[in-house]
């Protein structure tokens, strides 16, 4: 797994404090986010910075702690980020995703302060191995969901870490449009709260998201309803609300972590399911590395092409917005999968 630089607790608390006196003693600061009137808005990571600001519009600032080209999970708090938390006046973060953030975010306190994972139904799935929803999708016994996908509110205390499968709930909700739908709500009611006054354009613009986001669910089930195969690999865990929400299995190289390099039998393995369950392509991701992708598929005569699991957007992302790289994941799967 991929090492977790965080800075010490000390550290950390300290630079909290000496931002919070140096923010005390400046003046014009407001309710509503300093001098320019704006609410200002501190979001963990791509997926909730997109919805702060189309939720918020003109009447937010928004800032990430995760900038673009930047892996999520192993992101750095820097004392500067530290006071940046602090001088927010919400926050919006997705527990369990990123262990930095988790710290920081606790020794911040902000009193408008949302979990993501809160806001939506986190599920189990598997680090490896068939996933996806409803009846097996070829008909075999073992391709049945994983112990453990009931709706389940998240457990404080437990998993601390990137958890998928075997140790705790997937956080990639944000992949299926249904759940970030919920997450969208969340985070304009939150707006809300903070914001009173511009409330009735928070609601104008959730509405907004949430429309274009159901409209997004129906062309991946239009898409997706009619193919040759149901099955494709990814190098990265990430897409299991996305398999589960549209009848598909998510068979993953590595687990939970895309840089960690699979075992020799583990390859074996890929290339003898590959065979049987007619998979066509690897798919990797634009934030690490191809090389475990191309392997396999050059072992296996297969293609390969990207899935994005949108963690952040760079210029090597297929479009410019979180719908527009979904479209393109959904074309790509489309292609891999045999749509008619």
């Amino acid at each position: 797994m991929n090492v977790r630089r965080l800075i010490p607790t000390a550290a950390l608390a300290g630079a909290v404090a000496l931002g919070a006196t140096a923010l005390t003693a400046c003046s014009g600061a407001s309710a509503a986010g300093g001098e320019d009137g704006k609410l200002g808005v501190t979001a963990s990571f791509y997926p909730l910075q997109y919805l702060a600001e189309q939720i918020g519009g003109d009447h937010v600032r928004v800032t990430t702690l995760t900038k673009p080209g930047v892996e999520p999970h192993d992101l750095e708090i820097t004392p500067r980020q530290a006071v940046q938390l602090s001088a927010a006046d919400v926050v919006l973060y997705l527990k369990k995703l990123q262990p930095a953030v988790d710290k920081a975010v606790a020794q911040a306190g902000v009193k408008n302060t949302v979990d993501a994972a809160t806001l939506t139904a986190l599920e189990n799935h598997g680090a490896s191995g068939h996933d996806h929803g409803g009846e097996p999708a070829h008909g075999e016994e073992g391709h049945a969901h994983q112990d453990g996908d009931e709706h389940a509110a998240h457990p404080e205390g437990e998993h601390d870490g990137h958890a998928h499968g075997e140790a705790g709930e997937d956080p990639h909700v944000w992949l299926d449009p249904t759940k970030y739908a919920e997450i969208a709500k969340g985070v304009g009611a939150a707006l809300e709260k903070a914001d009173p006054g511009h409330a009735a354009d928070y609601r104008k613009n959730t509405d907004d998201v949430v429309g274009r986001l159901t409209a997004l669910d129906g062309e991946f089930k239009d898409g997706l309803k009619d193919t040759a195969s149901k099955t494709f690999i990814t190098t990265h865990s990430a897409f299991g609300y996305l398999a589960e929400r549209y009848g598909l299995d998510q068979e993953s190289i590595s687990g939970v972590d895309p840089e960690s390099e699979p075992s020799p039998a583990r390859m074996r393995e890929l290339q003898t399911f590959a065979r049987q369950e007619n998979v066509s392509t690897v798919f990797f991701e634009t934030l690490a590395s191809d090389k475990t992708a191309k392997a396999l598929a050059s072992d296996t005569g297969l293609k390969t092409d990207v899935l994005d699991p949108l963690e952040g957007i760079t210029d090597k992302s297929q479009g410019a917005d979180y719908f527009e790289v979904m479209r393109s994941n959904l074309k790509n799967l489309q292609k891999a999968l045999g749509a008619k």
